[in-house]
Parts: structure tokens; sequence; C-alpha cells
């Protein structure tokens, strides 16, 4: 009964990894709701601060207002947020997201494969790491990623350095790759660009973060919608600055790119919790049923055993009886 034995042995190895796999489902339910709630508290505000800094750069004729307005006449060097989980068993959320950085970096490839626009990565998240571990893309600086994200504060430090680098001239364009919470069955990773502000580009990977549930207002936030109601509506918007356009600017542009930032870590968490629990929700399953059939196979195991000596015993009456 040796091999029943290890039938044995394996059934209890599965339960006990059912355990934990149940237990970690259960744990990232509880952050997932607190997750989701952070992102539908903040994200109506996050799309109408990126819709008045839209507005800004339209009016703002090639950046005269603000040098975070003006687009560079050639692009040299991006940079690119990676706002990656810091652990895994949550499916395929961060291949699939650096898969999206990598597929936006293809496109300032030339016919012959060869870069002409240098990349380098700012990552939040300890799972961002393969884009030099796996791809060799440089990486210009690390943030620390909270499970769950609070306060805005923990923003700041991202935005104030890409700022910094822009200004400075390091970078031409910023980037911000993240996962795009839509249920809690699906989610998206996305490709934003945020300096400079640029409300004309086309291209593909961009999209106003998140989406609002709210109908019948001029301004449906429904994914899609708000920016095709940016580029296509002919609105005019006039501003008026006190005392004058650069000093509101210089405090109102850098808040508004930090909310954007704040955003994006917000879908990102209530994305990583939503898959990881899912993850474990499969790997609960599949260990429930392993578990199912590896009894089955023990039982008919036992019982040929148990019929095997039973035909000994019979065999060896017989023979005492002759």
């Amino acid at each position: 009964m040796a091999k029943g034995k290890e039938i044995q042995q394996r059934i209890k190895s599965i339960g006990s990894t059912k355990k934990i796999t149940r237990a970690m489902e259960m744990v990232s339910a509880s952050k997932m709701r607190k997750a989701v709630e952070a992102v539908l508290r903040t994200r109506t505000y996050a799309n109408l601060s990126w819709a008045t800094i839209l507005n800004l750069s339209e009016s703002a004729k090639n950046g005269e207002i603000h040098p975070l307005l003006k687009k560079r006449d050639e692009v040299k060097r991006i940079a690119i947020i990676l706002i990656s989980s810091n652990r895994g068993m949550c499916g395929s959320l961060n291949t699939a997201l650096i898969a999206k950085a990598q597929k936006s970096i293809e496109k300032y490839q030339t016919k012959d494969g060869k870069t002409t626009i240098e990349t380098d990565f700012i990552l939040i998240g300890k799972k961002g790491e393969a884009v030099y571990r796996y791809f060799g893309y440089n990486i210009a600086a690390q943030f620390p990623k909270e499970d769950l994200v609070d306060e805005i504060k923990e923003a700041i430090p991202v935005s104030k350095l890409i700022i910094s680098d822009f200004l400075n001239g390091k970078y031409d364009k910023v980037m911000v790759a993240y996962t795009d919470f839509v249920s809690a069955s699906k989610q998206i990773p996305r490709v934003k660009q945020i300096l400079p502000v640029d409300i004309e580009t086309q291209d593909e990977f961009l999209g106003i973060i998140g989406q609002d549930s709210r109908v019948g207002s001029s301004k449906e936030f429904i994914k899609g919608k708000e920016e095709k109601y940016l580029k296509t509506e002919k609105y005019s918007f006039e501003y008026t600055f006190e005392p004058n356009p650069r000093e509101v600017l210089d405090e109102m542009i850098p808040r508004l790119l930090e909310i954007q930032i704040y955003q994006a870590m917000l879908e990102s968490n209530a994305s990583e919790h939503s898959a990881r629990m899912a993850a474990m929700h499969q790997a609960t399953e599949a260990a429930t049923d392993m578990v199912n059939e590896l009894t089955l196979f023990y039982n008919k195991a036992r019982q040929a055993a148990i019929t095997n000596e039973i035909a000994e015993i019979s065999a060896g009456a017989n023979a005492l009886a002759e």
C-alpha cells in the first residue's frame, strides 16, 4: 500500500496549498474592496482635472503660457513611469503591462529595428524590474509602492522628479504605464502621456484615466467619450489668471499632474488586488479538483488492493480445503 500512502501525502500537501490560496483570496478580496472604494472616490475628480489641463493645453498657443505645456521640436529621450505590483501571484497583470510598455516603445523604432529614441523607466513597484532584467532598459529611479495607497503624498516625489527632469531638458516626453481598473474581472494595461500636455496627440495609447458612470450630462465621462468630446466639440475656453498666468500655472499644473499619477496608482492597486483575488480563486478551485481526482484514484487503488487480498485469502482457503 506504499502507493496509497504516497497518494495520501499528495492529497494532504494539496490540501495545505488550498488553505493558503483560500486565505490569500480572502485577504485580496478585503484589500480590493478598499482599493476600489478609493478609485471610485477620486476618479471623477481626476477626469475633470485632466480635462482642465487639456483645455489649458489647447489654449496655451504652443506652450507660450507655461513650459510644461510646450511640445519639443525633436523628441530624443522619453521616460515611462511603470506602476507594477510588489509581488506576483496576480496572473498576467505585470506581464501584460510590461508588454504594453514594450509595444509603446516599438513605435519609436526604425525599419531596421534600431531604436531612434532612448527610453528610461521610473519604477513604482518591484515587479517592474523585469524591464531591465529581460529587456535591458535603463532604470532611472525606483520608488516604493504601498499595497493600499491612502494619500496623494505618495505620488508627490515621482511628480517632482519628472517635472524637474522635463523642465531641465532630460526628457522630451513622459508617459505613465499603469493597469486601468474596469471591473473585478477585467483590467486593461494602458500607456498615457502626461508631459507635455497635448490635446492634439493621436497616440493610440493615450486615454483619460478611469471611467465614471454618470449619464445624461453634457460630458458623459464614459471611457472614450470624454476624449472624443474634447477633440471634436468646438468649445472655446477662456481663463482669467490672477495675479498672472505663470504664477498661477506654476502652482496649478504640478498639482494636476500629481492627481494623474496618484489616480494611476489607485487604478493599478485596484487592478492588482482584483487580479490576485481571481488568480487565488482559480488556484483554490484547481486544488479542489486535484484533491477530488486523487481521492477517487486513492479509493480505486485501495479497493483494488482489498480485492486482491480477498482473492489471495480465498485461494489459500481453497488450497487448504483440497
